[in-house]
């Protein structure tokens, strides 16, 4: 039962009644399993690019900025690092003075091959008198940590990825977000202009927009070319209701429901807001060095390719439909697209009723489409590519993580554990329809593909409601094709010992 203070606290957050009842429900009911036909892989849904076709679709990509298109590089970056530091925060908290893990011996020995270790060594200075090599000489190893990740110090610990020092030059040191700004330049630019938009989070929205005065004039310098740099934050509204072990709002010591953030997949509403005709996305951290862009570049061109050129056949197909008078021969060359280029398959699509197959036509192509690269599996985490079934019976590419999967069906761990792929979040999509409006993705959003995990706050256990991830469930219904990119456009930072790896110094 909602008491006037709880709906006063919906109201604030702008969530109605029938989202708790429903969230409420969803708890006690749980989520399905999604249905899987296989995993994806080469043939079977993902496609690999010869030499030539990645020319052509480069070219493609070319000739589509050349028209003057709205293009946009979005870049979820809210969120602190703490995570990436996990193993420093042990050892700052632990009861050990000398580094003894492998990873703490690492960090240590080779502390010098941070970009942000001049940074690091000032504050140590400031804070102890010292630098950081004479500390460490003394075996105060963990002053050093504590001039990493407290807030006295670096504040590492706290600040988001975006803002961190990743990868050193001869006359400085970048962060994510600068390398996002290069990207851009190299693949998204449209009449000289480059828009590039970060998801942040409120506490450090400020810290991105100083860090963008200071180093924008630079890289338009650069480049060439003028920067449209924006923000947003996740909105209170795609919050979601904690609940007990018993499937009841979970109340805080003062009796205020608990809400907390939904997941990436409360993005899929900033992404709607945005009026940009195409939009990259790609993970604040996936980032390399000047030397190893040209890479990123050439497969960013080629999905970007890909995806206009299946974009501008489906809207022909439309147009078409629009227009009337086809005859069947046409009718199937618009199933055989559906099937061969989008790996959708929608069963006895041949035999409708021409009323009925012109109708599931123009419903399986007038959607958001994407284009996301598929890199071979290594043993990462990460969610995988899959032909899935849908709640009309179709068959379609999915991005599904783990959660997802029914762990006790023989036949689905086999295609999980078997799988070929996996997901490293690099995807462009088209968000505006063939007549030029924008498509409102919400509608487009599975809500039965989100999942419920455990957490605890102040030491109480809690049920938490993730959203439908933002390229897994937020995008089900869209068109999807998989594109196998190389293994070198994929260099995440998931710990600071991360930045040690190759690709992430300035010489291989």
């Amino acid at each position: 039962m909602l008491t006037a203070e709880d709906k006063k606290q919906l109201a604030q957050k702008g969530i109605s009644e029938q989202q708790i009842e429903n969230q409420l429900r969803q708890f006690r009911e749980g989520f399905p399993y999604l249905k899987l036909r296989a995993a994806a892989a080469i043939g079977n849904g993902i496609i690999a690019p010869s030499d030539s076709e990645s020319q052509a679709f480069v070219e493609a990509w070319e000739a589509y900025k050349a028209e003057g298109h709205h293009i946009t590089k979005f870049v979820p970056a809210s969120g602190a690092a703490s995570r990436m530091f996990k193993n420093l925060f042990e050892f700052r908290d632990g009861d050990h003075d000398a580094p003894q893990t492998d990873f703490e011996r690492t960090f240590f020995s080779r502390i010098h091959d941070f970009a942000f270790f001049p940074a690091l060594d000032d504050a140590c200075v400031v804070m102890y008198g010292e630098p950081a090599d004479s500390l460490m000489e003394n075996g105060r190893y963990r002053e050093v940590v504590c001039a990493l990740l407290n807030e006295e110090g670096l504040n590492y610990g706290q600040l988001p990825k975006g803002l961190l020092q990743f990868h050193e030059y001869p006359d400085s040191a970048r962060t994510p977000l600068e390398e996002h700004l290069v990207e851009a330049a190299l693949y998204a630019t449209s009449d000289g202009r480059a828009d590039v938009h970060f998801t942040v989070s409120a506490e450090h929205r400020k810290l991105f927009e100083e860090l963008v005065e200071r180093v924008k004039p630079e890289y338009e310098q650069k480049y060439g070319i003028h920067y449209n740099i924006t923000f947003s934050e996740q909105k209170p509204s795609t919050d979601t209701l904690a609940a007990t072990l018993d499937n009841e709002p979970f109340r805080t010591e003062d009796g205020r429901l608990l809400f907390r953030p939904g997941g990436h997949g409360a993005l899929i509403q900033n992404l709607s807001d945005l009026e940009s005709e195409i939009i990259f996305i790609k993970n604040i951290d996936n980032v390399v060095p000047d030397r190893l862009k040209p890479a990123t570049t050439l497969w960013k061109q080629v999905i970007a390719g890909v995806l206009v050129t299946l974009q501008r056949q489906a809207f022909d197909y439309l147009r078409r439909l629009d227009k009337g008078g086809l005859g069947r021969a046409e009718l199937d060359e618009m199933c055989q697209f559906l099937h061969r280029e989008l790996s959708t398959e929608v069963p006895g699509i041949t035999e409708l009723p021409e009323e009925e197959l012109i109708d599931t036509l123009r419903r399986k192509l007038n959607r958001p489409m994407r284009v996301c690269g598929m890199v071979r599996n290594v043993g990462e985490p990460g969610g995988g590519p899959f032909l899935a079934f849908n709640a009309d019976g179709s068959v379609s590419p999915q991005i599904l993580e783990s959660s997802q999967i029914d762990t006790h069906n023989p036949a689905y761990m086999a295609m999980f554990q078997g799988g070929t792929h996996f997901n490293p979040v690099d995807l462009v999509c088209a968000t505006h329809d063939y007549k030029g409006n924008r498509f409102d993705l919400p509608k487009y959003v599975d809500p039965a593909t989100g999942f419920i995990s455990s957490k605890s706050k102040n030491g109480r256990e809690l049920k938490a409601l993730e959203l439908p991830g933002l390229w897994n469930g937020a995008m089900s219904d869209w068109s999807t094709v998989f594109v196998e990119v190389p293994l070198e456009t994929f260099n995440p930072v998931k710990t600071v010992n991360d930045l040690l790896r190759e690709q992430h110094q300035p010489k291989a």
